[in-house]
């Protein structure tokens, strides 16, 4: 079986994912907003490490830092953060069931979390919502759609013949 990889998906994929942390919500809604960004680059690390490293996941994140408005080199932070942990463990996560890759995403993205509350309690900024604790299982809970989709498109699944 032949696997043509479609090179378009990986730029495409982090400039949707920006889009999406764009997209206006309610502010009663915008602690749950998942980090978008995190699961496309988590995606990419784990599938296609030789194409995306750290220092792919830091310039996406300061291209972040600069789309969303916040502090310069905040997301590359958190994103290389998680980005050494899943290199660090790819191996044996490539090979998990979905079911338990969502469970160590909604890890990371915890730790992302925790990562983002030590910067704000560091600069002195105010404190974080306490609903701010819940996208992460938002994010766990979208990775194997996020998965299943990028995967498809990696692969051109959904072409017929």
């Amino acid at each position: 079986m032949s696997r043509t990889l479609t090179h378009w998906v990986l730029p495409l994929s982090i400039v949707v994912a920006l889009l999406l942390g764009l997209l206006p919500l309610p502010p009663a809604l915008q602690p749950l907003r998942p980090y978008w960004l995190a699961l496309v680059l988590a995606y990419w690390l784990i599938e296609e490490p030789d194409r995306v490293g750290l220092g792919v996941v830091f310039g996406v994140g300061l291209l972040a830092d600069l789309a969303f408005g916040t502090l310069l080199g905040e997301q590359a932070l958190r994103l290389v953060v998680m980005g050494f942990i899943l290199q660090r463990f790819r191996a044996r996560l490539r090979f998990f069931p979905i079911s338990q890759q969502a469970l160590a995403i909604g890890g990371l993205l915890f730790n992302d979390r925790i990562v983002a509350a030590a910067i704000h309690l560091m600069l002195g900024l105010k404190a974080l919502p306490a609903m701010f604790w819940l996208a992460p299982l938002g994010g766990m809970l979208l990775w194997p759609m996020v998965f299943l989709v990028l995967d498809a498109a990696r692969y051109g699944r959904w072409r017929k013949g």
